[in-house]
């Protein structure tokens, strides 16, 4: 295996020749792009397999010239090979290549799994293979833009401590930022990630749907400055950035929303009311939603008709806003 920089130490890759022949077995919307950046830092991508239409184009869009083969092909031809693969197919992967005979010593195997850690290429390490785990917190599209979005991404990874240097190498080659995480917490590491980008693209397409419903005729244009800030405060100040009805205690508000979604887009209701008694809960365990204005929210949230305040109900403040 090649020498890897220091983690500060970022040689222009114009000034040195290409260190890693580079393999991507799954040619989806993250393998391509990884191998892009680390082509970028002077690494030469050889080899990759895909099996649909749209993961043959996106490797030719974004590594051309590059041959299109076999996984156990991609592997014979690289040192460092991207095994970017659905979750569900990784062990799998991993335990075939090794049966065959794919895998060599001192050979780089990186998944890019959220989910696992680096113990589900531990096949592969007992074949001589080196495992890293480094997992790219950002969504894709499989595009060219998505090098650019690296810049700054977080990666978070696990890998033998032998290998740390090498791991946090190549996500700095790549214009990432490595983030450690250890082998028993990456499920939660995972969840935590799918809670907040996952369910958003949810959360903004039923609201917009909803303002396309209410008349609104550029509900992108409306969210974008609310949902800008919303986040920003959010990563900023944490549950102190709560703000709106239900962390205000607005009973009546709540009720209503809760009828109109009921009439209008009932598929909706289930989820406001899961979000809205979370953000119930967070709001009064950090002291924003004052304890005499909990009982009649709780009882919207339970959607008990008995326990809806009416339109002049408790809880309310000055005016129907999104404070």
């Amino acid at each position: 295996m090649s020498t890897f920089p220091q983690p500060d130490s970022r040689p222009d890759p114009r000034d040195r020749p290409a260190r890693l022949t580079v393999g991507v077995v799954g040619a989806g919307r993250v393998g391509p792009v990884l191998a892009a950046a680390l082509q970028l830092a002077g690494h030469r991508p050889v080899a990759v397999s895909g099996v649909s239409d749209a993961s043959r184009r996106r490797a030719a869009r974004l590594l051309p010239d590059v041959p299109l083969t076999t996984p156990a092909q991609v592997l014979e031809r690289a040192d460092l090979v991207l095994l970017t693969v659905p979750d569900d197919a990784l062990p799998g992967l991993v335990e075939g290549l090794v049966d065959t005979g794919s895998v060599r010593p001192g050979q780089l195997l990186v998944h890019t799994s959220g989910r696992y850690g680096a113990k589900v290429l531990d096949p592969a390490l007992r074949a001589g293979a080196l495992p890293l785990a480094l997992h790219p917190a950002m969504t894709f599209a499989g595009t060219p833009v998505d090098v650019q979005r690296l810049a700054g991404c977080s990666f978070g990874i696990t890998a033998p401590e032998e290998l740390r240097l090498a791991a946090e190498a190549l996500v700095i080659e790549m214009g990432g930022e490595p983030e450690w995480i250890a082998e028993e917490a990456r499920p939660l590491y995972h969840a935590a990630l799918a809670l907040g980008a996952n369910h958003l693209v949810t959360l903004v397409a039923e609201a917009m749907e909803l303002l396309r419903a209410a008349g609104v005729e550029a509900p992108d244009r409306m969210l974008g400055p609310l949902l800008g800030a919303a986040l920003d405060n959010a990563l900023r100040s944490g549950d102190a950035a709560l703000t709106g009805p239900v962390a205000r205690g607005d009973a009546g508000t709540v009720a209503a929303h809760v009828a109109e979604l009921r009439r209008h887009a009932p598929q909706t209701v289930a989820g406001y009311l899961a979000m809205a008694r979370a953000t119930a809960d967070r709001a009064l365990a950090h002291g924003l939603l004052k304890p005499e204005l909990a009982e009649d929210l709780l009882g919207v949230l339970a959607d008990r008709p008995a326990a809806r305040p009416g339109p002049g109900g408790s809880g309310g403040t000055e005016g129907d806003d999104l404070r």
